[in-house]
C-alpha cells in the first residue's frame, strides 16, 4: 500500500492522520501561551514558570521539537516512500512531547523525574527519523537524522548544566543545530518552491541554481555555530559567525525574493532566511566585538530566523496538507506581520536601557498573538477533514 493509499485507508481522527495536524497544533498553542506564562511569572505571578532557564528550554526544546516533528513526521515519508507514522504511533509520540510540557510545568515538584520525562520525546524522535531514512536507504538525508540527535543531546546537556558546569553548552548547541537545520532545509524549500511560483507566473529569470556560495553556507552554518557553542566568548568564533551570517545573506540575494511580493507565503520565506543571515552576522559581532549585545544576536537567530520560519512553514504546508490554495489569506498576512514585529521588538530591546522592560513586554505581545493567531486561523484545518 503507498503512503497515500494508507492515510485514505486511515480511519481514525484527522488530527493524528498527518504529522504535521497535532505537532503545528500543539506546538503553535504552547508557543502563544509560554511567553506570556513566563512574563507573567517574572511579574509576580505563579513562580512555577517564573526560573529564566524555564523560558530558554521552553522555546528551544518544547516549542521548536514540536515543529520539527510536525515538518519531518510529514515530509521524511515522501522522501523515502515509507509508510508515515500516523494513528495511534502518531498519537504516542504527541503524547511524549506533550508530557514533556506538563513535567517542565512541573518541574519543582517532581525534580529529577522531569528532566527524565522531559528527554524521552527528542530522544525517541530522533529515533524514529533515523529508522525511516536509514530503512529508506535515503542516505541525503542523514543530515537530518544528525541534527535531532543533535537536539536531543543538547536538551540532555540543558539538564545537566548545572551538575557538569557546561555553562549554557545545551542551550548554544541547540540554537546552532537549529540554525544548520535552516540553512539546510529552508536553503532547499525556499528557492525550489520560488521557482515553482515564478514559472507558474511566466517568468524565466529563476532563483540561481545550487553552486559553490550554497556549499559554503551550508558547511560554514554548522561550523561556525559548532565552534560558538563550544567557545561563546572566542573572537574567532565570532568572525565565523559572521562569514556564515554573509554567506546566507549573499545566498537568499541570488534567489529573486524581491519578485515573489505579490505572494506573501512564498515572500516570507525569504524574510525568514534574511532574519538568519542577520541572526548570525550579529550574533558574530556581538562575540567579536562590542559593538552589539549578546542577546540580540541570540534572539534574531531564536524570535527572528525560527520564530519567522516555523510559521512560514506550518502555514504552507497546512493549507497543501489540507487541500487549501497555496496563497495567503488576510489572517495569515497579518501572522506574518505580528511575528517580524515581535522579533524586532526582541532584538531592538537589548539595546536600549529604559524602554526595555516595555520593549520586551510587547515583544511578547506580538509573538503570542502571531502563534495565537495561526492557532485561530489555521486550528480548524489542522483538527478537520482534508477538504
Amino acid at each position: 500500500m503507498s503512503t497515500a493509499s494508507q492515510r485514505r485507508a486511515y480511519g481514525g481522527p484527522a488530527l493524528f492522520s498527518y504529522g504535521f495536524r497535532p505537532f503545528f497544533l500543539s506546538g503553535a498553542a504552547w508557543a502563544a501561551l509560554a511567553v506570556p506564562l513566563w512574563i507573567w511569572s517574572l511579574l509576580g505571578g505563579p513562580a512555577v514558570a517564573g526560573h529564566r532557564d524555564w523560558h530558554v528550554h521552553e522555546m528551544l526544546f518544547g516549542f521548536l521539537p514540536a515543529i520539527v516533528a510536525g515538518f519531518l513526521t510529514t515530509a521524511v515519508p515522501n522522501w523515502t516512500g515509507r509508510m508515515p507514522v500516523i494513528g495511534r504511533g502518531l498519537a504516542g509520540l504527541w503524547l511524549l512531547w506533550l508530557a514533556g510540557r506538563v513535567a517542565m510545568l512541573l518541574q519543582v515538584f517532581l525534580g529529577p523525574v522531569a528532566t527524565i520525562v522531559d528527554a524521552a520525546f527528542p530522544v525517541v524522535f530522533a529515533a524514529v527519523i533515523w529508522r525511516e531514512v536509514m530503512a529508506g536507504k535515503n542516505w541525503r538525508n542523514l543530515p537530518v537524522c544528525l541534527m535531532t540527535s543533535l537536539l536531543a543531546a543538547a536538551n540532555i546537556a540543558f539538564h545537566l548544566d548545572a551538575a557538569l558546569n557546561l555553562q549554557g553548552l545545551g542551550a548554544r548547541l541547540a540554537l546552532a543545530t537549529a540554525a544548520a537545520m535552516l540553512a539546510l532545509i529552508g536553503g532547499r524549500i525556499t528557492p525550489s518552491f520560488t521557482t515553482n511560483w515564478l514559472r507558474q507566473r511566466g517568468e524565466t529569470q529563476l532563483p540561481a541554481t545550487f553552486a559553490g556560495i550554497d556549499k559554503a553556507a551550508v558547511v560554514m552554518t554548522p561550523a561556525a555555530g559548532l565552534a560558538w557553542a563550544l567557545a561563546p566568548t572566542h573572537p574567532a568564533a565570532g568572525i565565523a559567525l559572521m562569514a556564515a551570517g554573509l554567506l546566507n545573506l549573499v545566498r537568499v540575494a541570488r534567489w529573486r525574493g524581491l519578485r515573489t511580493l505579490a505572494e506573501p507565503l512564498i515572500a516570507i520565506l525569504h524574510v525568514s532566511y534574511a532574519w538568519l543571515g542577520l541572526g548570525l552576522g550579529l550574533l558574530g559581532l556581538s562575540v567579536a566585538t562590542q559593538l552589539a549585545p549578546a542577546a540580540a544576536g541570540v534572539h534574531a537567530v531564536s524570535a527572528g530566523a525560527i520564530g519567522v520560519t516555523c510559521l512560514a512553514v506550518m502555514s504552507r504546508a497546512t493549507r497543501g496538507h489540507t487541500g487549501r490554495a497555496l496563497t495567503a489569506d488576510l489572517a495569515t498576512v497579518g501572522v506574518f506581520v505580528a511575528i517580524n514585529v515581535a522579533a524586532v521588538l526582541r532584538v531592538v530591546a537589548p539595546f536600549t536601557q529604559a524602554a526595555q522592560p516595555m520593549l520586551l513586554i510587547l515583544a511578547a505581545l506580538f509573538w503570542s498573538l502571531a502563534y495565537g493567531g495561526f492557532v485561530a486561523a489555521y486550528g480548524p484545518m489542522l483538527w478537520g477533514p482534508r477538504r
